[in-house]
């Protein structure tokens, strides 16, 4: 797993802080470094992969399928000739 950014996990947090009521204004920036700490450990928890190896994967995964795809249609059309009449008479 590749952790996000510091600059889009600190943006997260700032985000979350300044949606902190302005009575509490005084606890903002410790609210963020709390909050970023939170992000952090919470993201670090998940099992979560860049965009870069989703999209490598997913290229994987189709070309996988249309392998598939091929073999099933050889399958369906070697079960059909075995099971045709003439295949039956030889």
């Amino acid at each position: 797993m590749r952790t996000m950014n510091k600059s889009t996990l600190d943006e997260l947090a700032g985000k979350l802080a300044d949606a902190v009521p302005g009575d509490l204004n005084e606890l903002r920036d410790d609210l963020r470094d709390n909050f970023r700490g939170l992000l952090a450990a919470g993201l670090e928890r998940m099992d979560l992969v860049t965009r870069e190896e989703f999209d490598v994967q997913r290229k994987v995964l189709e070309r996988t399928r249309e392998k598939l795809d091929r073999i099933e249609k050889q399958l369906a059309e070697l079960q059909a000739r075995n099971s045709s009449p003439s295949a039956d008479n030889e």
